[in-house]
């Protein structure tokens, strides 16, 4: 596949999760929505390429990593929860990638010094 029908796929891969999620958050449940971006889709292609350019070894460091990674991302879900009861939605959301940014950079320098 050329880099361009790679980048398309990829870019119609993304295009199809924001619509299904766009389509679960109108229905009766709505909760769905929020696993939709939990899904691997990117994962899955961060773990190919990584897998068939790096070898096995990069692989699974990249795969502890991602383990790793959660813990920003309950940050934010858990900081998100507390400000949508004290802030307006997009405060609320705005401080919450805050909360992510800085989690996901501590996990990063502490990574790196490992």
């Amino acid at each position: 596949m050329s880099g361009v029908a790679n980048l398309l796929l990829k870019s119609l891969i993304g295009a199809l999760m924001v619509l299904l999620i766009g389509l679960l958050a109108r229905t009766r449940n709505y909760y769905i929505a929020g696993l939709l971006p939990l899904f691997p889709t990117f994962a899955l292609m961060a773990h190919y390429i990584v897998g068939s350019e790096r070898g096995t070894a990069n692989l699974r460091a990249t795969i502890v990593f991602g383990m790793w990674a959660v813990i920003p991302y309950l940050a934010y879900l858990g900081s998100l929860y507390w400000l949508v009861a004290r802030l307006r939605l997009l405060p609320a959301l705005g401080t919450a990638l805050a909360v992510w940014c800085l989690v996901a950079g501590f996990l990063v320098v502490a990574w790196n010094r490992r």
